[in-house]
């Protein structure tokens, strides 16, 4: 077990996090010290979930009637960017619940509000967002857990996978397909047929602990189905998946923060020939583009939320162009991040080995840098079509 004395104690150091500021403190003191450690163990200790609820970092945007703080999305990016920057394994986690909560607060019922929401707002109940299959990555229209109505409500039966947080969450989102519809429900870990095992070897975000979730026989009553029936895939999903496609741009932001703090320090630092690595021309311009694409994409990522405070559509497309530059850059600067290190980069005394994993991930999850593109395209297309002849 990984004691979060190591760094602090846990109770007098943890406040309340209301901004960007707060957050630097709060990952500085309580999650870039053990993000390797989380790497190494592939989890996240308890004590430091414990610290993350104490912060209020669990779903800050949540209302304040509900036991959120009502924090804007602006503010929401930034924080995720300073928790990525610290260890994307525990931004990870904050993206799956905050999308858990996302679609409860805004699609569940009076009584599914009212019991869940102060529970996800206080990290009391802690949330997986169930959608990837073995079969079904970025297309959900593939997904093949399949939902039966019964007498008594729905029926279960299929298998997610690479699920964030499965093997500690409390309650799944799980998305099911019912004919050709796709509906979502609230399930329990403690659901009977309800299995979860544990997914430990993987390329990055080794302490996301992920899982395998099976559902065999779930039987679950009439009041777990969450959103309107029939508009599933086009209205909760959509949101979704947005908003947590909005948490991984802004991490992508931290990490390409992380690759350029963890570079500039080591070449000012490190001496080759007499000579420090900050004054050869080649590193400095590497350091110079991670200072520019971290600027840009931070600049996108901000763009994307200020739509989403003005409820703007244009965020959707905001947020796909956020995601696919923060990710690239993410990927292409971890990559120079251990070029400057040189072979001590690869191994655990620097951060920037568990900087590179984790990055290529963010090219993946969330809508593959393909489909981006493909999306970002089709948009160019739909603007020409509306442009005066």
């Amino acid at each position: 077990m990984i004691e979060l004395a190591l760094v602090g104690d846990p109770v007098l150091d943890v406040v309340p996090v209301e901004d960007r500021a707060g957050a630097r403190v709060f990952v500085d003191a309580h999650i870039a010290p053990l993000a390797n450690e989380f790497e190494r163990t592939a989890t996240v200790p308890e004590t430091v979930l414990d610290a993350l609820s104490r912060a209020g970092l669990w779903a800050p945007f949540l209302p304040t009637d509900l036991g959120g703080r009502g924090v804007d999305m602006v503010t929401l990016g930034a924080i995720h960017e300073e928790v990525g920057r610290g260890c994307s394994s525990v931004r990870s986690l904050l993206t799956v619940h905050t999308m858990v909560a996302w679609v409860v607060n805004r699609w569940g019922t009076p009584d599914q509000r009212h019991h869940w929401v102060p529970r996800l707002a206080d990290g009391s109940t802690l949330g997986a967002f169930c959608l990837t299959e073995p079969g079904a990555g970025s297309n959900a229209a593939d997904i093949a857990t399949v939902a039966e109505q019964t007498p008594d409500g729905w029926r279960l039966n299929g298998t997610k996978r690479w699920i964030t947080n499965g093997r500690r969450a409390d309650v799944f989102l799980v998305f099911a397909r019912t004919g050709a519809t796709i509906v979502g429900f609230l399930v329990p870990r403690s659901t009977p047929g309800l299995e979860v095992s544990a997914i430990t070897e993987v390329l990055g975000t080794r302490g996301s602990m992920l899982a395998e979730v099976r559902l065999r026989d779930v039987a679950l009553p009439d009041d777990a189905l969450v959103g309107p029936r029939g508009f599933t895939a086009g209205m909760v999903l959509t949101s979704a998946l947005d908003l947590g496609r909005f948490s991984v741009a802004n991490g992508c932001v931290g990490l390409v923060q992380a690759c350029l703090d963890a570079s500039t320090s080591y070449a000012l630092e490190r001496r080759v020939g007499g000579t420090a690595l900050w004054d050869l021309p080649l590193i400095r311009s590497k350091i110079s583009d991670m200072v520019t694409d971290v600027r840009a994409a931070r600049l996108l990522c901000t763009e994307a939320g200020r739509l989403k405070d003005a409820g703007d559509p244009a965020t959707v497309m905001a947020t796909w162009i956020a995601k696919y530059f923060a990710s690239v850059a993410a990927a292409r600067h971890a990559s120079e991040a251990v070029q400057i290190h040189g072979a001590n980069g690869f191994g655990p005394d620097h951060p920037v080995a568990r900087l590179y994993r984790d990055a290529k991930v963010m090219e993946v999850i969330e809508g593959s840098n393909e489909i981006q593109r493909l999306t970002i395209a089709d948009e160019a297309l739909r603007g020409l079509a509306g442009s005066p002849s």
